[in-house]
């Protein structure tokens, strides 16, 4: 893998893991990052990474939906591997505005394998990143395998789960390298603000409602960011070709025990001035329709057959992700203010 197209590389966990194999992994090749800069995607994440590594490292706007700038970007910097993160991913979004999510999750997904299928002579990967949203909702007990059958319950799901089975066919049909990952939640530096937890500590240090859906008893299963962008790249050299490999935190907890364990430490390292605790601002708001009641991950495939394990604890995790925001606040601002968008018309225009 010398010359690794990420696409989607701008977002929260693609940054992250741009950000691992420069930075802390075993890597050695170039990476072209293909983002068409949506309002989640950011450059700003990596302007250290460009300019610390000019030569292994080139951002290129682009939309993966547009064959031609995918084959000019395979052709020019002669891609012999693509890690695929570029997705819409905020449920509540799809809820209302569906067709942005078939369009780059589904479309977007196809295109790619057109082009790695056209340039097969070359590629020895083709890396899906997905979610474990696709096998739907557990009850109180038992765990999504990688043999869990789909029943996505969002329009969100659905577009993942359908990009799921295309890169499988194209495995089978026509023999393209591929491996995919089901991930569950991650949480960590640059996550836009939408998503919960970023958005209980933005609310909080500024003394805004906690809106938490429903009773607060659906569950999630935490994956810190960096744990996961471990696991991918172990995945991409080592795992199994055609195979899912299932990628979990092992850290359950009702999204009401999450955000009262945000609150707690933000108590602790940055308590309010009325010495009140910041769980008071939790609100209660009307469920999301189609809310799933629980994902929990059964990574055991992935530990035995390539030795991986999640490295931080939900604690540790989230008290490093507490401090980021606190230590990045002009990052913060630029994001809630729109700046960053601005920028990107500034400096790469308003196509996309």
């Amino acid at each position: 893998m010398k010359n690794l197209l990420v696409t989607g590389g701008c977002g929260f966990i693609g940054t992250g893991f741009i950000r691992y194999l420069l930075l802390n992994s075993d890597f050695k090749g170039r990476i072209i990052n293909v983002d068409k800069i949506t309002y989640a995607g950011n450059p700003d994440n990596l302007a250290d990474i460009e300019k610390s590594n000019p030569e292994r490292y080139v951002f290129k706007k682009a939309d993966i939906c547009d064959p031609d700038a995918i084959t000019h970007a395979f052709k020019a910097y002669e891609i012999d591997a693509v890690c695929n993160f570029a997705a819409e991913s905020h449920v509540d979004r799809s809820i209302v505005a569906p067709d942005a999510f078939i369009r780059t999750n589904i479309e977007g997904t196809f295109n790619l394998l057109e082009v790695s299928r056209q340039n097969s002579d070359r590629l020895v990967l083709f890396h899906h990143v997905s979610t474990d949203e696709v096998y739907g909702s557990l009850g109180s007990d038992g765990f999504f395998t990688e043999k869990t059958p789909y029943k996505p319950n969002s329009p969100y799901s659905a577009s993942k789960a359908a990009s799921d089975h295309l890169v499988r066919a194209y495995n089978k049909t026509y023999a393209l390298p591929v491996t995919i990952s089901n991930c569950s939640n991650n949480y960590g530096p640059y996550q836009f603000p939408e998503k919960l937890i970023p958005l209980m500590i933005l609310n909080a240090l500024e003394g805004k409602s906690l809106p938490i859906y429903g009773d607060g008893r659906n569950v999630r299963d935490w994956l810190f960011v960096e744990d996961h962008c471990r696991a991918v790249w172990e995945i991409m050299k080592g795992g199994t070709r055609g195979q899912t490999y299932n990628i979990g935190g092992r850290c359950e907890l009702a999204n009401i025990d999450t955000v009262t364990m945000l609150c707690g430490l933000l108590d602790e390292m940055v308590p309010k001035t009325d010495r009140t605790s910041h769980r008071d601002l939790i609100t209660f708001i009307q469920d999301r329709p189609g809310h799933d009641l629980r994902y929990a991950i059964d990574c055991s495939k992935l530990e035995k057959e390539l030795g991986w394990a999640p490295v931080e604890t939900f604690e540790t995790g989230l008290r490093k992700t507490i401090q980021w925001y606190l230590d990045n606040s002009n990052w913060v601002q630029r994001i809630k203010s729109g700046e960053y968008l601005r920028w990107v018309r500034q400096h790469y225009g308003n196509d996309e």
